[in-house]
């Protein structure tokens, strides 16, 4: 493959916050997480003593979108001082518990992916949760009014249609979830 010719451009950093930062190299503007800072972001599955299975999925609103986002949950990685270096897999466990209430007996590291490589330079790290435990009402920090909504995988496409309807938007992490076969569902 060819390498775009500004990839050899020097990183200019255009202005810093304590978690984004916005850069430029070459003729392309780009925002990045400040610190190094990652991204762990978990699918939560969830079984019925029947064998239906759900998935835990989380809304809340986002100011960038200035309306509801429907997504799976997910969360910073050594974001807090002196969490520099933190494992990714601890993140994605705190981050679950965090938001939908729930503890998962097994964490599974699917692979590190990104959400808009065209603007976005964080990478995520993908988590399956699975022998989840609710252990609280979860809803996140209490600034984060995250809404936990536990959804039969069979029911999951018409659940986003009606949220689509209604006006909210949808995270694009949503999709994986939509397509048959990506969690061995039919």
């Amino acid at each position: 493959m060819e390498r775009d010719h500004d990839a050899d451009q020097p990183e200019q950093v255009m202005w810093e916050g304590r978690f984004i930062t916005a850069k430029k190299r070459g003729r392309w503007e780009y925002v990045g997480r400040a610190r190094g800072i990652k991204a762990a972001a978990i699918i939560a599955l969830d079984e019925d003593a029947d064998g239906t299975r759900h998935v835990i999925l989380v809304s809340q609103y986002r100011v960038p979108l200035s309306r509801f986002s429907l997504e799976i949950p997910a969360g910073l990685v050594g974001d807090d001082e002196g969490s520099e270096g933190e494992d990714a897999s601890l993140a994605a466990a705190r981050e679950l518990e965090e938001e939908t209430g729930y503890r998962a007996a097994k964490l599974e590291v699917l692979g590190e992916f990104y959400s808009s490589p065209g603007m976005v330079s964080e990478c995520f790290t993908l988590l399956k949760a699975t022998g989840l435990t609710r252990v609280s009402e979860g809803g996140g920090l209490p600034d984060e009014n995250i809404t936990v909504h536990r959804v039969a995988l069979r029911d999951l496409a018409r659940f986003v249609a009606e949220w689509r309807r209604a006006g909210h938007a949808v995270d694009v992490r949503i999709a994986m979830l939509l397509t048959p076969g990506y969690l061995g569902e039919d």
